[in-house]
Order: C-alpha cells, then structure tokens, then sequence
C-alpha cells in the first residue's frame, strides 16, 4: 500500500506526487485546493495532445427510483449555456481548435472531457470548468433536453444489443439504483423538474465531490492555477471542506439469479448469461479478469472458438466482467438467429462449467495475459484514456499504480489461481436476460 495519503487525508493547498514517471506512467501529481477541489494530472512529455476532464463522483446509482435518469440528465444541460457563454458559444470554442469534447453518465461517476492540442489546453480547462461551475439551467433548455433524452431512450430500446445489459442488470438487481438504467425511463424523464435537477446540480457538483484531471503534455502547476481561476468564488475557505472519500466497499446489492425475457420481434436474439462477480478492489478482480478474456475476450477465446468457429451458431460472443465499489457482475453476451438460442446456451453453459471443474490451460492462461497486456498498453497510449486512468484511480481505489504495476499483477495469475476464482464466481447461481420473438412462458 502506498504511503501517500488519498485525497481526502491531503491538506488543502498541498501537491503530493502519486507516481514518479516511469513504469508506463508519467510523472503523476495531485494538487487539493481550499473546498476540497483535487486536481490530478499526469505529465506525458513528447505528445503534442492534452486532455482534460471534470468528473462528479456520482452518477445514476446514486438516484432513487423517482428521480432515475437525473444524473445523465444534467450531464446533457451542463453543455446548454453558463453565465457568460450560451450553447453554440461553448460549441464553437471547442470545435474551432479541433476538440474531442463530450460527456458521459456511468452508474458512479459523470465525466465531461475535451481532448485538444496541448497549446489549447488554457482553452479546454475554461470553457470545461465554467460548463461544470457556472450552468445556469435555462427551463427553455430544460425541456428541450427533456424530448432529447426521450429520443435517446427510443433509440436504445431500439438497439437489442445495448438493452440486454440493462435487462440483465434489472434481473440480477431489481428495482435498487443498480439495477435501473442509466438513461432512466420514459416516465421518471418527463416527471423530474428543473427544481430538483438545480438541487442535485447544487449537491454534487461541489468542488469536494468534483475531481479535476488532466494527462498529456501539460505542467501541473499552470494547469492548477487555471483550475483555480476557473473555480474562483467556489472554492471557499482553506480547510472549510475536504476531498471526498473514494468510493469503496459497502454493504453488496442483493442479487437475484433467474431468467428475464424481453418479448421483442428481433432478427436475432440476444442474451446475457452470468452471475455476480466481485467488487473492483477484490484481490481477485486480476485473475477473474484473466479469466474473462480466455473465455470470451478475442477470436481465439474459448466461447468465440466453440460458439462461432467449430458449430457457426453466432456472429458476436463476448465475456467480461463490470466492477463496482461493492460488488460486480461476469457477463457473456451472445447475438444469435431465434431457433439456436438453446443449443447457444447449452454450449455456454458447458464450457463455464468445464472452465469451473477444470480450470484454464496454460495455453489458455498464457493468451489472456498476452492479449491484456497488448489491449492495455495500447489502449493507454491515448491522452484521453490516461486522463481517465486518473480519474478512476481518484474515485474508486486507495492508491495510484502504475501501468506496469498493473500487468505485473495480470503476470502474477497463476493456473491455481484462475481455476480457483472459476470454481468459486462460475459455480454461483446463474442470471440470463433475453431479447427476442418469444413467448413469455418459454424456457431457456
């Protein structure tokens, strides 16, 4: 465990360095400001990029079941106009340097981001922090963004592939803020008012619940001090608040195994088949990982090879696995004409439970840390993507590591190791939520 304190133990005006560079990492610093407000950069010398990053540390599980889809709801109105700068001007400050910009809601943050030469970063801290800081949620705005977020609530019930995660999550979690979806529905949209979207507005977007990072060619300090200037007025007093604690631990959701059919007239079906995982600071997360890919995670995985390749039952086959703060969910997809649903699921279920028995081979074990290793240092070779390496750092985990850190611990995965977390996660009861033309009372 590293001896640098968490945000929320560093004395506000005090810089803390959280990785030397080295280790796939940059040189790591973290700065809190009076109010609680923490900015976290990254320095990556030699690329001509920045990007830059505001998160609130909630998002949609934090909402009761009245106000679902609030979090994502904001989100949309923070781009809709400030106390200086209407809509299309913040539009056209970001379009006219060649900005990357937008934002998103997961079940526990919201981010919104612009990734830009490093030259316009000035532009990007401005024009990101007042869109968080200074929305003045116009009501005109308010309803236009309502028969938006409608439309965009039509377009995934219209896309089977995305709604079959939200319906496995209804399965496994029921009626609690994990298990609704992130957009919230057609009938909590159209009830939230503009009065309570400016009270979650006012509770979570306060400088100790905001986390403000930023990775590329950058120098901490000028980027702390455009932060500042930014917040200025906000901030308050040295001392008057402290930076959140991460998001770690708590009671896990109850879960509840069984089957969810969605009746719809699809071309294909579409199906989740898992069963709940571990938390994201489960020592066990690494080798569950690893197990992931060699089951689902590329074309030479195990499901990919027997669903696809030897039988033809399948285009797409995908396993994976979502962490949250207390609990989680392994997950295997599959699209698949209506009529080989059965013979899909049979050979899924199958192979996890051979997987469960008899563990991974070594081949196998050896490929899923191969193509971790490969997917990841690829992956972070984006600013944007080391931005938000940051800020999942800052929210849901103790400390900072480093990249290699990280596939260190993938290396570390023994045989006994994978076969272990199989027998335990893949032996738990199973969940399967459906997508397609059948009847209610079918059996899968």
């Amino acid at each position: 465990m590293s001896s640098v304190p968490i945000a929320a133990e560093q004395e506000p005006g005090s810089t803390v360095t959280l990785l030397e560079p080295g280790g796939g990492s940059g040189l790591v610093r973290r700065t809190v400001l009076p109010g609680g407000l923490r900015v976290v950069t990254e320095a990556v010398p030699g690329v001509r990029s920045a990007a830059f990053g505001i998160s609130a540390t909630s998002g949609s599980r934090d909402e009761d079941s009245v106000h679902a889809g609030a979090a994502h709801f904001l989100e949309h109105l923070l781009f809709k106009g400030t106390r200086e700068r209407d809509a299309l001007r913040i539009s056209a400050l970001l379009d006219g340097v060649g900005a990357n910009h937008n934002a998103f809601t997961t079940k526990e943050r919201t981010t919104y981001y612009a990734k830009v030469l490093d030259q316009d970063l000035p532009l990007a801290i401005d024009v990101v922090s007042d869109m968080v800081a200074n929305s003045v949620l116009d009501p005109a705005e308010v309803e236009t963004e309502r028969g938006v977020i409608l439309e965009e609530i039509a377009m995934c019930e219209d896309e089977p592939f995305d709604l079959v995660d939200d319906v496995f999550a209804e399965r496994m979690f029921g009626d609690t803020a994990l298990g609704r979806p992130i957009l919230g529905t057609n009938d909590t949209i159209r009830a939230i008012t503009r009065e309570r979207i400016r009270e979650q507005y006012q509770a979570a977007y306060v400088p100790a619940e905001l986390i403000v990072a930023a990775a590329g060619n950058l120098d901490h300090d000028q980027v702390v001090s455009e932060v500042h200037a930014a917040f200025q007025g906000q901030l308050g007093a040295a001392g008057e608040a402290r930076s959140a604690e991460p998001r770690i631990g708590g009671a896990p959701v109850p879960v509840r195994p069984g089957t969810k059919l969605l009746s719809r007239e699809t071309e294909q079906a579409h199906l989740v088949l898992g069963c709940e995982g571990v938390r994201r600071t489960d020592d066990r997360w690494y080798a569950l990982r690893v197990l992931s890919a060699a089951l689902g995670g590329g074309m030479s995985s195990r499901l990919f090879q027997e669903v696809r390749e030897r039988r033809g039952l399948a285009y797409a086959v995908h396993a994976y696995h979502s962490g949250y703060a207390d609990t989680g969910l392994f997950q295997v997809y599959v699209g698949c004409l209506p009529e080989k649903i059965d013979e899909v699921l049979g050979v899924c279920r199958a192979e996890l439970a051979d997987v469960a028995a008899n563990g991974l081979t070594d081949e196998e074990l050896a490929r899923a840390k191969g193509q971790i290793r490969g997917s990841w240092v690829l992956g972070n070779e984006s600013t944007t993507a080391r931005m938000g390496r940051l800020t999942v750092h800052e929210l849901g985990y103790p400390e900072h590591v480093s990249l290699d850190a990280d596939l260190a611990r993938f290396d570390a995965v023994t045989a006994d190791e994978a076969a272990a977390v199989a027998a335990e996660i893949l032996g738990r009861p199973e969940a399967l939520a459906v997508i397609g033309p059948y009847e209610q009372d079918r059996e899968f």
